[in-house]
C-alpha cells in the first residue's frame, strides 16, 4: 500500500531558508530508497513554517529512509534552527498527477 506523510516544522525565526536547503540537499537519493514523491514548501504569508509533503512505496521504505546516515546527518543540522513545533498527517495514497 503506498503510504504519504505531510508534515510541518516551525523554524526559528530567520532559519526558514537554511533549513530548507537542508531538506532538498540529498531529496534526489530519496527515489533509491522507495520515495515517488517528496516536496519541500513554503507559506508566502508564514515565514517560519515549513511543509513536507512525501509519498513512498511503503511506510517500512519511509522508516528506513530516516536511518540512512545522510538523512541522520541532515536531522542532526536542521534541529538546532527548529522550535520544536511539528504536526504530521501519515496517509494512504490513492492516486494523482505525478504518481506512478
Amino acid at each position: 500500500m503506498t503510504y504519504g506523510y505531510i508534515g510541518s516544522m516551525k523554524a526559528k525565526p530567520g532559519h526558514r531558508e537554511d533549513v530548507v536547503s537542508i531538506l532538498l540537499r540529498n531529496a534526489d537519493s530519496l527515489r533509491q530508497a522507495g520515495c515517488d514523491l517528496y516536496v519541500v514548501s513554503v507559506s508566502e504569508t508564514d515565514q517560519d513554517t515549513i511543509w513536507v509533503t512525501e509519498v513512498w512505496h511503503t511506510k517500512e521504505r519511509h522508516d528506513a529512509s530516516l536511518q540512512l546516515p545522510e538523512a541522520k546527518a541532515a536531522i542532526n543540522e536542521a534541529m538546532p534552527m527548529l522550535t520544536g513545533e511539528f504536526t504530521s498527517q501519515e496517509t494512504t495514497v490513492r492516486g494523482g498527477l505525478g504518481l506512478h
